[in-house]
């Protein structure tokens, strides 16, 4: 199965101070046959204006992972945690048995944009944690780097769950080949640029889920920058 979500098929919610696009249900947005891909459950492209954000709320049971991609994002949670994130820095928090926490836009002049993702842990009634990393950008360049994993690594995230985030720049005319296991799942984002995958044209913001495809090729058509997950 190779299916392909357009960027303009994603619904949007615009709240003026926030502006964001979800790639799976979420809040007003429901589709009984888009609520998960395994055990990703959200994938939401936020833009949120200088000096506002999402106030203290509760999170439970979650695994939640925020990446950056333009300015900066501001992270305070009642575990006493706290964190400015831009890009090259990966936030990863584990909601587990109840956490408080907000992320807010710490700038006065720039907007912020970030994807942030939530994943069903592996197990419930973890203690909830939070932990901020930092990666090389240059390791982006032609390559998969991995930025979050349930493999622990220099520069990688921890999570909990049996899945790798990668992240990667991929040059005009460049590709990257990916095995993927049997049984597994695999989910592509285009951040920036377009990529064609096994034939398939992905442009800025499209996705595409993937399974029963042992052998991915990816080849950039512009100069591009996508993210791949490697899921159960």
């Amino acid at each position: 199965m190779f299916e392909i979500y357009k960027a303009d098929e994603r619904y949007t919610a615009n709240h003026g101070w926030l502006i964001s696009n979800f790639s799976f249900s979420f809040a007003e947005y429901f589709d009984p046959n888009n609520l998960q891909f395994g055990p990703m459950r959200v994938l939401n492209d936020d833009i949120v204006k200088p000096l506002r954000g999402f106030g203290a709320h509760p999170h439970k049971e979650m695994e939640i992972v925020s990446i950056v991609l333009k300015g900066k994002l501001k992270h305070e949670d009642s575990t006493g945690e706290s964190a400015i994130t831009s890009f090259g820095g990966i936030q990863r928090m584990s909601a587990g048995t109840g956490v408080i926490h907000s992320e807010v836009n710490p700038s006065s002049v720039e907007d912020v944009n970030f994807l942030q993702l939530w994943f069903l842990p592996e197990e419930q009634g973890l203690t909830p944690s939070y932990e901020k990393t930092e990666f090389d950008l240059a390791k982006l360049k032609n390559d998969l780097l991995p930025v979050v994993s349930k493999r622990k690594g220099d520069q990688i995230a921890y999570i909990h769950q049996d899945l790798t985030i990668y992240l990667s720049d991929l040059d005009k005319g460049n590709d990257i080949l990916f095995k993927q296991e049997a049984g597994r799942r695999i989910f592509l984002f285009v951040i920036e640029g377009e990529i064609i995958v096994n034939g398939n044209l992905l442009k800025k913001r499209d996705s595409a889920r993937i399974i029963q495809t042992p052998n991915l090729e990816m080849k950039a058509t512009n100069d591009s920058r996508f993210m791949l997950i490697d899921l159960p």
